[in-house]
Parts: C-alpha cells; sequence; structure tokens
C-alpha cells in the first residue's frame, strides 16, 4: 500500500501527520489523533511501514506507551506492529505476489512496496501465528520455504500447482 493510501486512510480518521526531525531511533511517534514520522527516513517505501505501524496505534493502543520496561506496553506495541503486518502484507498479497511469478523476497517487498526488512518480519509474525502454513481461498501459503500451492481441476483430474517465491 503505497505511502498517500495510507495518509488518505490517517486524514479519513481525523489523524494529523507531521513529519519532523527525530532521533535516529525514532521513526515514528503517534499520541493524540497525531502521528509523527521522522523527517530522515529515506524512501516513501519505509515511510510507508513506518506510518501503519502508527495508524496501527490509532486502531489497537491505549494509554501512554512509552515505557517500554512495562509489558502491557510492548504487548500494545506488538499489537499495532501486527495491525500493520497485516493492512500492508494481507494473506492475499502474498499470494497475488506468487502468482504472478514475484520471485525472491527482494522482488516482492518491492511489488508489495515494503522494506525486506518488514517483509521478513511480517513472514515470521504470520509463522507465529499460523505454524508452518495457512490457508487462503483455495491457497496454501507455507511460511518456511515461502511458497503458495493450489490444486486445480483440468479436464476432470486434479493436479497441485506450486509457486516457489523464496530464493
Amino acid at each position: 500500500m503505497a505511502y498517500d493510501a495510507l495518509v488518505k486512510e490517517a486524514m479519513q480518521q481525523g489523524i494529523d501527520i507531521y513529519e519532523m526531525p527525530m532521533k535516529p531511533r525514532t521513526k515514528g511517534l503517534y499520541a493524540d489523533k497525531t502521528i509523527w514520522i521522522n523527517k530522515g527516513i529515506e524512501t516513501e517505501v519505509e515511510k510507508s511501514c513506518v506510518l501503519a505501524e502508527e495508524l496501527g496505534h490509532y486502531y489497537t493502543s491505549q494509554g501512554h506507551i512509552l515505557d517500554q520496561q512495562d509489558i502491557r506496553n510492548r504487548k500494545q506495541e506488538l499489537k499495532a506492529r501486527h495491525w500493520a503486518y497485516e493492512k500492508l502484507i494481507p494473506l492475499s498479497q502474498l499470494v497475488n505476489a506468487a502468482v504472478l511469478g514475484n520471485v525472491g523476497r527482494h522482488l516482492i517487498a518491492e511489488w508489495l512496496n515494503v522494506t525486506e526488512s518488514f517483509l521478513q518480519q511480517s513472514i515470521e509474525y504470520y509463522q507465529r501465528k499460523y505454524g508452518i502454513f495457512t490457508t487462503w481461498k483455495n491457497y496454501i501459503i507455507f511460511f518456511e520455504p515461502l511458497s503458495v500451492s493450489t490444486i486445480r481441476e483440468r479436464l476432470g483430474t486434479k493436479e497441485e500447482v506450486s509457486y516457489s517465491i523464496d530464493q
């Protein structure tokens, strides 16, 4: 999902977005229907990943959670990140990437408009959530190695079609 589409969604929710200089370790912050994005982030793709997580805080978090020593705050941080993974990389998009012939995590990340790191973290999240595989419609998504399979009927016979997307 492009940065502009996420900005539009935020605006529809009444959320203000500002880009401003921040410490390099701080990519973004959310509080009181305001999102700040680190102006030092060089690519729009990385900004999209950061904005998605900050939108995740709008949808999933409550209160002041900056103190990450508190387990409750860490849980809310993870919840927002998981929301971002599912927003930017839904299972349907992993299937579409495979069916369209995108091979290798670099090409998949580029096609999905996310960073390779965000893609990897989302795959790890899905693997923790579902195990080594899950299904979406009539597809089976394997997380290690990353691949997609389906059963098709042709002329009265069934055949398995596999799309290997990991290199």
